[in-house]
C-alpha cells in the first residue's frame, strides 16, 4: 500500500457576527497516511446514511432532557463507540482571527475554543481535533463510523460530566458548510465534533468535514 501526502482540511466557518454564535475557520491537518501497520489506504471511516441526520417526519426525541450547566471549560473527550479517550486543550483565535486547531503532532488531544459555549451549557458547544498526523491516525480518525445512539463523555474542570447522545453523523464539503445548521441554537445543550472527512487529493487533502451531531441526555 502506497502513502498519499496532503496539505490540510481546511474546516468549517466559523466568523465572529453571526446569528448562531462565534464563528471562525478551523484548520485541520488532513495527510491520509498509512504507517503503523493500520491499513488507512481507503481514509478513515466516513458516515454510513443510516447516521444521517434525521429527515422531515422525523424527530429526536432523548429520554430525558437534563438541566443545562453553567459555563466551565471541559477537560476530556470520551466516546466509547470508537476508543477515543483524550484530553481537551482550550483553543483561541490565531493572529489572522482563525481558530487554532490543537497541534497537529499530537495524535490524542482535541481542541475547545475557548470563548465558545461549554459542553453541558445551554448552546451548542464544539470540539475538533485531526484526523491524522505524519504518523498515522490521529484522535477522530474513526469519527465517521460513529453510530446513532452511542454516548460521548465529556468531563469538565468543575467536576461534572455532561453526557451526550449521538443522533446524526454527517459529512459536509468544506464549499458549502451549512454553519447555521451545525452551530444553530437548538434550545437545548447540544455537541458538535468535527474533523476531516469526505474526498481526499494529494494536491487539496480532505474536501469536507465529519460532523457529530449529539444532544446532552444526562449529567455525572
Amino acid at each position: 500500500m502506497g502513502e498519499r501526502y496532503g496539505e490540510e482540511c481546511n474546516g468549517s466557518q466559523w466568523r465572529k457576527p453571526s446569528p448562531w454564535g462565534v464563528l471562525a475557520l478551523v484548520m485541520l491537518t488532513g495527510i491520509a497516511l498509512m504507517k503503523n501497520g493500520v491499513d488507512v489506504a481507503l481514509g478513515p471511516p466516513q458516515p454510513a446514511s443510516a447516521a444521517a441526520l434525521v429527515r422531515p417526519g422525523e424527530s429526536f426525541a432523548p429520554l430525558s432532557t437534563p438541566r443545562t450547566l453553567d459555563s466551565t471549560p471541559p477537560e476530556r473527550v470520551r466516546i466509547p463507540g470508537i476508543d477515543v479517550d483524550a484530553p481537551i486543550m482550550n483553543v483561541g483565535l490565531d493572529p489572522d482571527g482563525w481558530i487554532e486547531a490543537p497541534p497537529a503532532a499530537d495524535p490524542n488531544i482535541a481542541g475547545w475554543y475557548q470563548n465558545g459555549i461549554s459542553p453541558g451549557q445551554r448552546g451548542t458547544s464544539v470540539l475538533v481535533g485531526h484526523v491524522d498526523n505524519l504518523s498515522g491516525p490521529a484522535v477522530f480518525y474513526a469519527l465517521g463510523s460513529l453510530r446513532k445512539g452511542r454516548r460521548i463523555e465529556v468531563p469538565r474542570l468543575d467536576g461534572k460530566t455532561a453526557v451526550f447522545e449521538v443522533y446524526g453523523v454527517e459529512v459536509f464539503g468544506k464549499e458549502n458548510f451549512p454553519a447555521a445548521q451545525v452551530y444553530g441554537d437548538t434550545g437545548f445543550a447540544e455537541l458538535r465534533v468535527i474533523t476531516c472527512g469526505g474526498g481526499y487529493s494529494k494536491a487539496h487533502g480532505y474536501d469536507g468535514n465529519v460532523v457529530v451531531f449529539a444532544r446532552m441526555v444526562k449529567t455525572l
